[in-house]
């Protein structure tokens, strides 16, 4: 590498919170337990900060640095915004929970932003080694947050399972990379397109090393049969790391998976598309009929997530921008869905009472009519009910594949949310018709109730005017994946 044509402005964002998170790490070991509230207002001065620095770096063409493992294209500068976003809105749900529950300290926050630096390396990563570095600073990142509440059984259980099925899943991920190097003789996702286009690489071993890497996706994305970590991680950890868990990172592993299969081996679209066809039709069918039978809401919004990543997967699958800017646009739509419920749970958790049964919503509507009407909006978005933003993520990636003429996906998709909307409309029941078990009142910081009224109202407002966002993920694609 040739150190004086080395350009940083592309990673600047990233340099940002590198220094940042050495800020709040040498400042957790210098001031006292009654100011660690600071280092929140640190972690939010931080995203904001990376926000301004993406949009002033952003560039509608790529440009690459680090020897071209590392890219800055109009898709990473959207999802990072997006992340930036969806971070910071995790941030203000959790910090009455953690503080009630010992958390508030220098590690969650610095671990957070760690596992947000892992995201953007996989978001900006044009080679299979950035791509592996930034999947693997995530990862651990989640295991030490789901592990920081030191005294939890649960929670420290979690963080084992989720650890020796993720290295398992890292193995076959790695082992299918090494495949596709062996077949191609480069790393580069660039140049393995160009390989596997003009047909000089070996056929059989791309093959095999495509089945380990669809593999590892699978699992990263909490898709079936590769999906046994989610529930147990979601009931297991404190509310705060399941939302963390479960937000974010879905958008980071939907573009890994964007980078590997469309930019890297678009190629083979043929193949990899009959494997995802028969991942999404597991997932939807296993994760909605299986959530039927939870009373554990958080293991019931943890099948609903393996539902709702059989659903990206189809606008994926299609293989056409319209397909892939479908599926960007459900991720998001996800998130945003993701943060309403789990933030909800925080909201109505305090010290020494977790929200996280069914019967714990029950007669939500009789104790504050407003939270019962944002999690009606955020329950009926899930189920796919217009005009609510889920619907019409639902509709964009169920059209992707009529287009391509999989009506008979387009039919077990349909089939596939129909049976949803049952354990969401029972949530509803709850809400509204059953009598309260709990008659305490709802104490909720002025600042978390009015991000998570924007961020219910936000499902309805992108569900009766989509156009806009779904525009801007269909610019993305085109201006960043060169193979479309």
């Amino acid at each position: 590498m040739n150190w004086a044509d080395l350009n940083l402005m592309p990673a600047l964002p990233e340099l940002f919170m590198s220094g940042a998170i050495l800020v709040i790490l040498m400042l957790d070991a210098f001031i006292s337990d009654a100011k660690r509230g600071l280092h929140y207002g640190l972690a939010l001065l931080t995203l904001a900060g990376c926000a301004v620095l993406q949009v002033q770096t952003y560039t509608a063409v790529p440009v690459h640095t680090f020897s071209g493992m590392f890219v800055s294209d109009a898709l990473s500068s959207l999802v990072k915004l997006a992340m930036y976003g969806s971070t910071a809105i995790v941030l203000v749900y959790s910090r009455q929970y953690i503080a009630d529950r010992g958390l508030l300290r220098g590690e969650f926050f610095s671990l957070a932003l760690f596992a947000l630096l892992g995201m953007n390396f996989m978001v900006s990563a044009s080679s299979f080694v950035s791509l592996y570095m930034g999947l693997e600073l995530l990862s651990l990142s989640l295991y030490s947050l789901i592990a920081l509440q030191r005294d939890s059984v649960k929670a420290t259980e979690s963080a084992m399972k989720y650890f020796v099925l993720g290295a398992l899943a890292s193995g076959l991920l790695l082992y299918g990379i090494s495949m596709i190097y062996g077949a191609t003789g480069t790393l580069d996702l660039t140049l393995v397109a160009k390989a596997v286009k003009a047909h000089t690489a070996n056929d059989m071993l791309l093959v095999f090393g495509l089945v380990f890497i669809v593999a590892g996706l699978c699992f990263k994305l909490g898709a079936v049969p590769f999906h046994m970590w989610v529930p147990d991680v979601y009931q297991g950890s404190a509310t705060a790391v399941t939302l963390m868990v479960g937000a974010a990172p879905k958008l980071a592993a939907f573009v890994f998976v964007l980078r590997i299969l469309v930019q890297g081996l678009e190629a083979m679209v043929a193949d990899w598309q009959a494997m995802l066809a028969l991942v999404a039709v597991l997932s939807m069918a296993i994760g909605n009929i299986t959530a039927i039978a939870q009373t554990n809401i958080k293991r019931m919004l943890a099948y609903s997530t393996i539902s709702h990543m059989g659903f990206l997967l189809l606008g994926l699958l299609a293989g056409t921008p319209d397909g892939y800017a479908a599926a960007l646009f459900y991720s998001l739509i996800y998130v945003l869905m993701s943060m309403v419920s789990f933030g909800m749970l925080l909201g109505l958790s305090r010290a020494g009472f977790e929200c996280e049964t069914l019967d714990d919503l029950k007669g939500l509507n009789s104790r504050n009519s407003w939270y019962a009407l944002l999690m009606l909006l955020t329950m009926f978005s899930m189920a796919g009910v217009p005009p609510l933003a889920g619907f019409y993520a639902k509709f964009a990636v169920i059209k992707a594949i009529v287009d391509i003429h999989l009506y008979w996906l387009a039919i077990i998709a349909v089939m596939m949310s129909l049976i949803g909307a049952f354990y969401y409309l029972r949530v509803v029941k709850n809400i509204y018709f059953d009598e309260a078990q709990d008659s305490s009142a709802i104490v909720m910081r002025a600042d978390m109730k009015l991000v998570l009224s924007v961020n219910a109202i936000a499902l309805l407002v992108l569900g009766v005017v989509p156009e806009r966002v779904i525009v801007l993920c269909l610019q993305a694609m085109k201006q960043s994946l060169t193979v479309i």
